[in-house]
């Protein structure tokens, strides 16, 4: 608990370096996170939900990454274990109004669950 509570501690201070960072090598939501490394069997398992969703969501979700990239300059983020696909288009589709400030912010928050989340997992 004092390891996962530094870890919130220092998460919380995290900017726009380390989200540049996190999000260089971060697959699109919906498509297959490639490689054998740690991370990538991470974000497979963590995406399960859109890669069994069906055809027109996964088209939704292809387009609604589109969208993303060509407002913000950068891939959705988003804590996807424990979300169903729909939830995840409906959070891209909002996100989508945001300015970008707000969206950075957004966007770090849900790195820091990320984070957070798999520290957890590796060390229970």
């Amino acid at each position: 608990s004092a390891l996962a509570e530094r870890a919130q501690q220092l998460a919380q201070r995290w900017q726009q370096a380390e989200l540049e960072q996190a999000l260089s090598a971060h697959p699109r939501i919906g498509e297959a996170a490639q490689g054998t490394a740690h991370e990538a069997t991470l974000s497979r398992q963590e995406q399960a939900a859109m890669q069994q969703a069906d055809r027109d969501l996964q088209l939704a979700m292809r387009a609604g990454n589109q969208a993303y990239e060509a407002r913000f300059g950068r891939v959705f983020l988003i804590r996807a274990s424990g979300r169903s696909a729909e939830q995840m288009l409906a959070e891209l589709q909002r996100r989508l109004n945001n300015n970008k400030a707000c969206e950075q912010q957004e966007t770090l928050a849900q790195l820091r669950e990320i984070t957070l989340l798999r520290l957890k997992e590796s060390i229970i």
